[in-house]
């Protein structure tokens, strides 16, 4: 069994579409968005660095090539002619007007979620967002063996957040498991991958339905 990042088979898409269905796909870099376009994607979503949990990264392992969102949208809109949404750091309703600025037909918001009740975030997660330790983030490849931006945790600080020893996803993420459960059930989150992006700034615990409305509200006029 294998597993990757990126397009599926030509004739799974092929099937997909047949169904009727839409396929829309995360870009990291403009040559990323243009192999989806070729490939008949119907819509990009272009995910900056600022993006909490996993990168979208297809073409290259390379994390020097990854930008910031309002950086990287208007230049795959630029690009390529399928609509374009925006992921990453956007977190209220001005990031979502200026993501709309930008040439984004909408956003992708993730992190802003996270504490809404509907959200199935464990305890020790919901406690992490909450505190000051949620304006520190970085990207590691320890928890799964991919790429993600998540809270600075013990274990991302020791050997670092960067490392040749994990397995390759997705099976890092099940040598880690145990440790990982043992140090939550003591209400750690010293070795648990606390996904956030770089902007926690709108992460409240109110229903999910009123923060899509306020998020909504960058979309008015």
């Amino acid at each position: 069994m294998s597993f990757h990042f990126g397009l599926p088979s030509a004739e799974l898409l092929a099937r997909v579409k047949a169904w009727g269905a839409k396929i829309i796909a995360s870009a990291t870099t403009i040559d990323e968005a243009l192999r989806l376009e070729a490939h008949g994607v119907d819509a990009i979503i272009a995910q900056g660095l600022e993006a909490g949990g996993h990168r979208g990264m297809s073409l290259v392992d390379d994390l020097s090539t990854q930008v910031g969102t309002f950086a990287l949208v208007p230049q795959i809109v630029q690009r390529v002619r399928v609509p374009v949404m925006a992921s990453g750091g956007i977190a209220g309703a001005r990031g979502v007007a200026a993501a709309l600025a930008l040439g984004a037909v909408g956003v992708q918001v993730g992190t802003a979620y996270l504490l809404c009740p509907e959200a199935t975030t464990g305890a020790v997660h919901r406690a992490a967002l909450k505190s000051e330790v949620a304006r520190h983030t970085a990207i590691t490849n320890l928890f799964t063996g991919r790429p993600a931006r998540g809270i600075v945790s013990r274990l991302m600080r020791e050997p670092g957040p960067i490392s040749d020893a994990p397995p390759a996803f997705p099976f890092a993420a099940a040598a880690i498991a145990p440790l990982c459960a043992r140090a939550e059930s003591q209400g750690s989150g010293d070795f648990s991958p606390l996904w956030c992006g770089q902007n926690a700034s709108g992460c409240r615990a109110i229903p999910a339905a009123q923060l899509t409305r306020e998020l909504a509200a960058g979309i008015a006029g």
